[in-house]
């Protein structure tokens, strides 16, 4: 094993750059939920305009992802990753900042979504060029910091509002998670190979029925995969329960993603990256079941977000492995980037249509039996598909890399 080629040492430093650069930003991202209730009462608005901020910040994550992830193929991931730390400085001073929940569409939105937009995707898809034999295990170490960072960041965003307010607590996490970022920028690295950008891969992505079902399924999910986020510690808390433990609920379920991310990578080999992926789908739509019934029992939420949070996982660690054995290495970014366009455009519509209908019914059970039909969908959308014997979409005919 050569110390500079693929599974060697160096190619480690980039699963630490990924797994640090997804967690602040996604973590800044998932935490929102422990900002609503401020942000709401401040500005005088109602939830389904307040999940607006939440809505546009994961759409211009994902969509944007289909040019930094261009941009890393092309100029490296290095400058990608600098361009996160800069937009997520500014975009979170700029919130701390703003007069009217509107400017907190464009600050936030704009800043946290470019920053997650350069510091998930690009990283994940450079990780999986730089492993053959153990990629599966390597991404999902790399997608793991997404739930590390969500298990710290929503607590304590909830003891720092309680302590310091909504506004300095984005003060603290502009400049802590500006520096992170830049910390990491070294320890990333073009995956090896001849020098040369890396190819786009939009035209075959898109050509292709399997990628483009696979893609519909997607955007099913995140119709209803992101409303827990913003939604259910507001859930708990207007059921007595206190703010920080309510905030807490997020962080178990990125915790518990963070078992499922590492565990299905190591299980690929076993059972097959789609079959384990398809099983994810199928845990999540049950998880909204438990939180139906969950009610007033704070126990039930916390087995709501922990089964939710296996499935979350699992669908994040699995997603680069399925579309990589289906279209392989070569450009993945831009394939990536593509890919996760569609479920940012499910969280676009789904986080605020929630809102929608809490606030016009009063209550949570149409928003929540809402999200089991469409998680549901996205498993049905995946039957037919072709897939090997070892449970891996077959690979494709013009796959590269």
């Amino acid at each position: 094993m050569q110390a500079q080629g693929i599974d060697s040492r160096r190619a480690w430093f980039t699963v630490v750059a990924a797994f640090f650069s997804s967690g602040m930003t996604l973590g800044v991202a998932y935490s929102f939920g422990a900002f609503f209730e401020s942000m709401s009462e401040e500005f005088d608005a109602a939830k389904g305009a307040t999940a607006v901020i939440f809505g546009v910040t994961t759409f211009l994550f994902f969509s944007l992802s289909i040019i930094t992830g261009r941009m890393s193929d092309r100029f490296g991931p290095r400058v990608v990753l600098a361009m996160g730390a800069v937009a997520l400085f500014v975009g979170l001073i700029a919130t701390s900042r703003v007069q009217s929940l509107g400017m907190g569409y464009v600050t936030y939105g704009a800043g946290v979504g470019v920053a997650a937009a350069c510091g998930y995707v690009p990283m994940v898809s450079v990780v999986g060029g730089w492993f053959r034999e153990q990629r599966a295990v390597a991404v999902g170490l790399a997608v793991a910091g997404i739930g590390v960072g969500t298990s710290v960041m929503s607590p304590l965003s909830a003891a720092l509002i309680d302590r310091w307010g909504w506004r300095d607590t984005y003060v603290f996490f502009a400049v802590f998670g500006a520096v992170l970022l830049l910390v990491c920028v070294p320890l990333i690295a073009r995956p090896p190979g001849d020098g040369t950008p890396q190819p786009s891969r939009f035209a075959d992505a898109l050509a292709s029925p399997v990628f483009r079902r696979f893609a519909l399924s997607a955007f099913t999910l995140g119709l209803a995969l992101f409303v827990p986020f913003v939604f259910v510690g507001q859930y708990a808390k207007e059921r007595g329960v206190d703010p920080v433990a309510a905030a807490v609920l997020v962080g178990v379920l990125g915790g518990s993603s963070v078992v499922s991310r590492v565990g299905f990578g190591s299980l690929v080999r076993r059972f097959g990256s789609f079959r384990l992926y398809r099983s994810c789908l199928m845990i999540t739509a049950g998880s909204f079941v438990v939180w139906f019934v969950a009610g007033s029992s704070y126990a039930m939420l916390v087995l709501f977000v922990l089964v939710l949070g296996v499935g979350y996982g699992g669908f994040v660690a699995l997603s680069p492995i399925v579309i990589s054995d289906r279209l392989g290495v070569a450009g993945l970014g831009s394939i990536l980037g593509l890919l996760y366009t569609a479920p940012g455009i499910g969280a676009l519509i789904g986080a605020p249509t929630a809102g929608l209908l809490i606030d016009s019914t009063d209550g949570y059970r149409w928003a929540i039996g809402a999200c089991f039909a469409f998680a549901a969908a996205s498993v049905v959308l995946l039957t037919g598909l072709p897939v090997d014997g070892y449970g891996r979409l077959q690979r494709a005919d013009n796959a590269r890399g």
